[in-house]
């Protein structure tokens, strides 16, 4: 898993504390019952902290999966992602 990967599965772990690898990369709202408004908004929240980025109100609507997210978050940084300042 590469770092990108690693850095958005950690911010899933984060809000989905009970999720394995596997289910992370599969998640989406429509097949994990804990990812409801609070928990979108907080995933959300935590990737734009993680990444440095700013999301649109409309980015709300369209990122409803992982990976959804892993593909915006790669268009976004343009394979350049902001280190997290709380990393190493």
């Amino acid at each position: 898993m590469n770092d990108m990967r690693q850095r958005i599965a950690s911010c899933f772990r984060n809000v989905f504390p009970g999720l394995g690898e596997d289910e992370i990369a599969r998640a989406s709202t429509a097949s994990l019952a804990a990812w409801d408004s609070a928990a979108h908004v907080t995933l959300l929240f935590s990737i734009e902290e993680e990444f440095g980025l700013e999301l649109e109100l409309t980015d709300f609507d369209d990122l409803v999966s992982y990976a959804l997210i892993l593909n915006f978050v790669e268009e976004k940084s343009g394979g350049l992602v902001e280190e997290h300042s709380g990393n190493g």
